[in-house]
């Protein structure tokens, strides 16, 4: 029987399977760990898999401050065949002859590396008026979609074998990669879309930490959670800046209240994370400026 305790608070890196949507492995790890505050850390299409980050628990408060690292992605992507999804899931809308050297496509794909405009896929899970985009989508209902910045920082081709080429791709936070490979195969004037993806980095997460819900089903009914799980202090330190408090100003800061710090020198407009001493994090803030003094304001707090 699960004996999980139903106040358990962490995150757990899901290695996600083919076949399933990023809401069937939230809902599986609720049934797991026996709790209804499960969220996920970037959406992952049913076709990929990969590292999908799932926080349960108070960690659902800090969802917003994990999500907004790099991805990294293990992308084999098809040329001559376009899609309306983008992928090879969807209704094909053109096919077209590859004529195109080795060296033009790599050319090709390598150019896309540094900062650039993409406009994201009428399938997805952006919303217009209140709707999901697949939802117009499936009704053949076409919704101008206006670019949107994205970053890739690198691209690494690993082999290009007639119409089927594979590369590793770090890209920022929102980026599309079925969109990238159709906007590769447009700039081929071929056409293109994503056949298989991986998702290998997800920010500090990683398929070296990542488990199935197999593995995670077995640990937890072994009581053994805290052999998957991560805390959320150990996932902070790794990406934000931190103050520390005494007991009685992090009790002042738990409920609100703005505290005066006194090293001046490193306050800056980032967000830091705020730890009672250096054991618990206790929730987040911005410096703020009152008269000569600094003091931490509450962003939130856990």
């Amino acid at each position: 029987m699960n004996n999980v305790s139903s106040n358990i608070n962490g995150i757990l890196n899901v290695l996600k399977p083919v076949g399933m949507t990023s809401f069937d492995v939230v809902r599986q790890v609720r049934k797991i760990m026996r709790t209804k505050k499960v969220g996920h850390i970037g959406t992952l299409d049913p076709m990929a898999s990969g590292v999908l980050p799932i926080c349960i628990g108070k960690a659902t408060k800090i969802i917003e401050y994990l999500s907004s690292g790099y991805k990294v992605y293990h992308t084999e992507m098809t040329l001559g065949i376009s899609t309306d999804t983008q992928d090879s899931e969807g209704r094909i809308l053109q096919q077209s002859d590859v004529n195109c050297t080795k060296n033009e496509i790599e050319s090709a794909i390598l150019s896309f590396v540094g900062g650039y405009r993409q406009i994201p896929p009428m399938y997805s899970a952006l919303k217009f008026k209140g709707k999901k985009l697949y939802e117009y989508a499936r009704k053949g209902i076409e919704i101008e979609r206006k670019a949107r910045d994205a970053y890739i920082y690198w691209i690494k081709i690993a082999e290009v074998s007639e119409n089927r080429v594979v590369f590793d791709v770090k890209c920022s936070k929102g980026t599309y990669v079925r969109t990238l490979c159709a906007d590769i195969g447009k700039k081929l004037n071929c056409g293109a879309h994503m056949s298989a993806l991986l998702r290998t980095e997800n920010g500090i997460f990683n398929l070296k930490n990542a488990h199935t819900i197999a593995e995670i089903e077995k640990v937890t009914n072994n009581e053994s959670t805290q052999n998957v799980m991560m805390t959320i202090e150990q996932c902070i330190a790794a990406n934000m800046a931190r103050v520390e408090l005494l007991e009685n100003d992090a009790f002042k800061f738990a409920n609100g209240g703005f505290v005066k710090i006194e090293d001046t020198e490193s306050a800056n407009d980032e967000l830091v994370a705020v730890w009672e001493s250096h054991k618990t994090v206790i929730g987040f803030a911005n410096y703020i400026k009152r008269g000569k003094d600094i003091y931490l304001k509450p962003i939130k707090v856990l």
